[in-house]
């Protein structure tokens, strides 16, 4: 689950960790008591507003802008407030702004990045850092991953005080700087760990013309299968920025995740989703989306998912990939037949059961009178959805 820069700066100051002042607003009319608010609190005649949306790239698609004073600030308050903001995450549609952040702007020095995240090759937390912090860490991971420093933390000791020097070091930091900076990687760190996150990225982390480590921008996003340990942070969660059909699929306990291929996939098993996108790339296809329907399938389940895959209008064809191990075939094959007759579905459907009473399912198919393509392997149903999919298939 993603939260707002605004969220995540409340959790950084809960954890004891330097943040710019500021608030947020989502109407036009509290623009000047914001810009009064953070002036005073901030001792600042300088602000800078901020988009609040799920997406990186914010300052180049123009939702974060600087404002030398007051009347800038509220002019920029109404230019980014219900704008729809494009950057290289959102995708042309782009996303509309229902909220800003008003902050004070600092005297920056020096950026730097700082993130904590799994690394799942070797099963270990790494926290990592760059004195090349700001808009390009992105293309610096990509050219140049030497300037990104990394510390893997030992499951049980968490970030040991020679790692946080070493971080220092890595960074340069001096003085004041360096004796602050330990204190605020083990306090990230802690962070990370207690509220069961996947990433804590601060980018840029900057210092200050006083000398001073300030958060600037974070980025945190968590575990979703421990949010029940976390009803504060489950709280966050803006279902606005998330995709309506994943919002949807969640609700029937789906796991589906949208993408930009036309061929609909429904399979039970995260293994055998990612294996069927795999292959269906392999004979030339593109997936329009990841969907397990689980263990327990049953007929609400498959016509769930059926509604979910065919809200995406870039569906030509939608393949059904199941193995029958704790779900029986003859079962998600009755679920298959009413959803069909139920939907009146207009794209090709390719099925491919195996396991449990798959016979039988084929047989239940094959006199349903409705619409199907069997495949009888794995390859076979790939390339049978694939060719539905761009129109030639003998469906």
């Amino acid at each position: 689950m993603k939260i707002h820069e605004h969220q995540a700066n409340e959790l950084l100051k809960r954890y004891g960790i330097p943040i710019p002042g500021g608030t947020t607003i989502g109407d036009l009319a509290q623009a000047e008591a914001a810009i009064d608010q953070v002036g005073r609190e901030s001792n600042t005649e300088q602000f800078v507003i901020k988009a609040q949306v799920h997406a990186g790239g914010r300052g180049k698609g123009g939702g974060v802008r600087f404002s030398p004073d007051r009347a800038s600030a509220l002019e920029n308050i109404r230019n980014i407030l219900g704008m729809t903001l494009v950057t290289h995450q959102t995708g042309a549609e782009g996303r509309l702004v229902k909220k800003v952040m008003v902050t004070q702007a600092l005297d920056i020095k020096q950026e730097f990045y700082a993130a904590i995240t799994l690394d799942r090759a070797t099963g270990r937390d790494v926290f990592m850092v760059s004195s090349e912090g700001g808009v390009e860490i992105e293309e610096i991971a990509r050219t140049s991953p030497e300037k990104i420093v990394k510390q893997a933390i030992v499951p049980g000791f968490g970030l040991r005080s020679f790692q946080a020097r070493n971080l220092v070091l890595a960074l340069g930091l001096e003085g004041h700087a360096a004796k602050q900076a330990p204190g605020i990687f083990q306090k990230l760190y802690k962070l990370y760990r207690e509220l069961d996150c996947s990433i804590v990225e601060i980018n840029p982390l900057v210092l200050t013309g006083k000398d001073d480590l300030v958060a600037l921008d974070a980025k945190i996003n968590f575990d979703d299968n421990a949010l029940y340990l976390h009803p504060e942070v489950a709280g966050m969660r803006d279902l606005d920025e998330e995709d309506p059909a994943e919002v949807e699929a969640g609700k029937f306990n789906l796991n589906y995740i949208k993408l930009d291929g036309t061929v609909g996939c429904m399979v039970n098993g995260a293994g055998l989703a990612m294996s069927t996108m795999d292959i269906i790339k392999q004979v030339g296809g593109s997936p329009a989306n990841f969907l397990d329907v689980g263990g327990g399938a049953n007929v609400e389940t498959v016509k769930n998912g059926f509604r979910i895959i065919l809200s995406d209008e870039n569906v030509k064809a939608v393949l059904i990939n199941i193995f029958g191990g704790i779900v029986r075939c003859d079962r998600i094959a009755n679920g298959i037949i009413e959803a069909v007759k139920e939907l009146d579905l207009k794209v090709p459907v390719v099925v491919r059961l195996e396991g449990t009473n798959a016979d039988v399912a084929k047989e239940l198919l094959a006199n349903s009178g409705v619409s199907i393509i069997s495949a009888d392997s794995f390859e076979d149903a790939a390339n049978k959805v694939v060719e539905a999919a761009a129109g030639k298939g003998n469906h």
